[in-house]
């Protein structure tokens, strides 16, 4: 805002002492507003001088006299000196100052506001924990960066979607439905082992425990493949919610939760694969399925199904950036 107006002033002066021959008609450097070192040389300070000085080989100071000779005059600046080797320097007006403090409390939470944005759409993942397990404080550094990130560009006039991927297909939800069955069997007195690859932390015992105090054990009578698919997404569901609240406690909030699998459910994934096919960027080999990255310069190509069967995170990732880019 108010270093945008100074920029203003030194590009139009510098580009009128083009115009009246003071200074070479050149390419004019990026100019940097920041605060001087020194208090006592103003409020604002700008180099801009000493870098045009590198492209014309002109004196910095000279540059800084006659650009400051042609600022127009501003409401905001009292006034213009110039430092040795060539620095700019601006001095706001006590007066003008003062009003600001009315004017920020008017705006409210608006001000610092601007348009920079012109309301264009951005979209910012963020957090996307897998939901085979509580958040920890890593996973809160992520939350508040992001949703700050969020604020600061919507405040810039950019219209932001915060969207939550949840990680919920795949080897590692296999694994949570397989942990939460054993201890929902063993908190029930039968006598289960956990898998190798299970998620041990107590929180999965508390969870079982949850979930006997609400069902029962009626997921007991089941089949195993159907206990397994009933009582897993039951804990997904309650593993989702408590993220969602320990999310609500740091004030972080999300427009979009995109469910990864959803993007089998409805084809997605099938439909990218059959593309990606069509166009000669899939291949067979080894006993797996591989994007033909080596194709657009990667150093190897990249498994999107394993030998087994199974989708990598690679191909789920593929499916989901095309639904984000070209399908909404």
């Amino acid at each position: 805002m108010l270093k945008q107006r100074l920029i203003e002033l030194l590009t139009q002066a510098a580009n009128k002492a083009q115009q009246l021959g003071k200074l070479p008609s050149v390419a004019l450097p990026d100019i940097v507003i920041a605060h001087p070192q020194n208090p006592e040389h103003g409020d604002y300070a700008s180099s801009f001088p000493l870098k045009l000085a590198r492209a014309t080989g002109l004196n910095p100071l000279s540059i800084a006299n006659d650009v400051v000779a042609l600022i127009s005059p501003a409401d905001e600046v009292d006034k213009i000196t110039v430092a040795p080797p060539g620095f700019i320097n601006f001095t706001l007006k006590s007066g003008w100052l003062s009003s600001q403090v009315e004017s920020i409390l008017s705006a409210g939470e608006a001000y610092g506001s601007i348009a920079l944005g012109g309301g264009s759409r951005v979209q910012i993942e963020f957090v996307s924990v897998n939901p085979t397990g509580p958040l920890h404080v890593g996973h809160g550094r992520g939350a508040i960066l992001g949703s700050t990130l969020a604020n600061v560009l919507t405040a810039a006039g950019y219209r932001v979607e915060k969207e939550y991927y949840i990680n919920n297909a795949g080897s590692q939800i296999d694994a949570f439905y397989r942990s939460l069955y054993a201890r929902y069997q063993q908190s029930l007195g039968v006598d289960a082992e956990m898998p190798s690859d299970g998620y041990l932390g107590g929180y999965m015992v508390d969870l079982a425990k949850e979930i006997i105090a609400k069902e029962g054990d009626r997921f007991l009578s089941l089949a195993e493949p159907e206990a397994l698919s009933q009582l897993g997404r039951l804990g997904l569901e309650k593993m989702v919610s408590q993220i969602k609240d320990d999310l609500e406690l740091l004030g972080v909030s999300f427009d979009v939760w995109f469910s990864e699998q959803s993007l089998y459910d409805n084809g997605q994934y099938q439909k990218v694969i059959s593309l990606l096919r069509q166009e000669g960027y899939i291949s067979e080999k080894e006993g797996a399925t591989w994007f033909v990255s080596t194709a657009l310069g990667e150093d190897k190509d990249n498994v999107v199904v394993r030998g087994d069967g199974s989708p990598t995170y690679f191909a789920s990732d593929i499916a989901y950036h095309y639904n984000k880019f070209l399908e909404r």
